[in-house]
């Protein structure tokens, strides 16, 4: 009888613990926040969302400065060759190019300021963050690492919501 009872605790216990996982898990799933992990650890940064054509073209332009743990995640209706260039933005940044599984292809580090030249992130992007220049090299965030937000929210995500 006893060993029933605990066991009956044990499981309502576990359950109860896997309710504050989820509830945990869908709380880091948020269109305002990008999580990425790899070998290297994790981090998390505030985002602003560019998913229409005029705010993906408009972009980071004419900012001077953008806080450390935030950065800029633009997003695509369907995986697509992504490039970029960084006419009218004042800041070096780093992309991180992202498939639709939320698996980084590419990372380009130290985007140069006013330069035009083009940066091709390759094809079969989903999703680019942008954050300043200089901190996915000081973090270790590569090719391989997986980022999580809503936008990768289908059952093949590597790290889904």
């Amino acid at each position: 009888m006893i060993r029933r009872a605990l066991l009956v605790l044990l499981m309502a216990g576990g359950a109860a613990l896997a309710q504050v996982a989820l509830a945990q898990a869908s709380s880091d799933c948020r269109a305002d926040t990008v999580l990425l992990r790899g070998d290297w650890g994790q981090a998390r940064f505030s985002v602003e969302i560019a998913d229409t054509p005029d705010t993906r073209s408009r972009g980071l332009m004419f900012r001077e400065t953008m806080a450390k743990s935030a950065g800029m995640l633009f997003v695509y209706d369907t995986p697509q060759r992504a490039t970029f260039w960084m006419r009218n933005t004042l800041i070096s940044l780093d992309m991180i190019f992202a498939d639709e599984r939320g698996v980084v292809r590419h990372v380009h580090h130290n985007a140069i300021p006013g330069d035009e030249t083009v940066i091709d992130g390759g094809r079969g992007i989903l999703a680019v963050l942008e954050i300043n220049g200089g901190l996915a090299r000081a973090m270790g965030i590569v090719p391989g690492s997986q980022m999580r937000h809503p936008a990768f929210a289908s059952e093949t995500a590597a790290w889904p919501c």
